[in-house]
């Protein structure tokens, strides 16, 4: 009398597994939420708001990108720019924010008073080109 238990295959387990609805709803809802955690975590998702605060960062990057190399051409066409380039190289970085904004260099065209952030870039490449 021997009889051998023979382990049913995954292919036999599989056409036996009799699911309930309750067992598929909530199968659904795990599967919905793990593709809503990894899509967000490491699929590169992101929500409408978080889209659109990259786009305004990224365009006002751009625009200040823009607008530096404008400000550093208002520099060259001061008649003393020798003596203030040296003035800016001996300043501290927020001095010469302050001092590139009093010069009138980073006010661009059209706009009443200078941006901060084009003084900032402007500064930098002002500084760049003494190196």
């Amino acid at each position: 009398m021997s009889t051998e238990y023979k382990k049913p295959s995954l292919r036999q387990r599989w056409q036996k597994y009799q699911p309930t609805k309750t067992n598929l709803v909530w199968a659904c809802v795990a599967s919905a939420v793990l593709t809503i955690i990894i899509g967000f975590a490491w699929g590169g998702w992101v929500t409408g708001g978080g889209s659109q605060k990259a786009a305004t960062t990224m365009a006002s990057a751009a625009v200040v990108q823009r607008l530096a190399p404008i400000c550093v051409d208002q520099f060259n066409q001061d008649s003393d720019k020798t003596q203030k380039l040296v003035e800016l190289t001996d300043m501290s970085s927020r001095s010469r924010v302050q001092y590139v904004q009093d010069q009138g260099w980073a006010t661009i065209a059209g706009d009443d008073r200078p941006d901060r952030r084009v003084a900032d870039a402007c500064s930098k490449l002002l500084l760049e080109s003494t190196s």
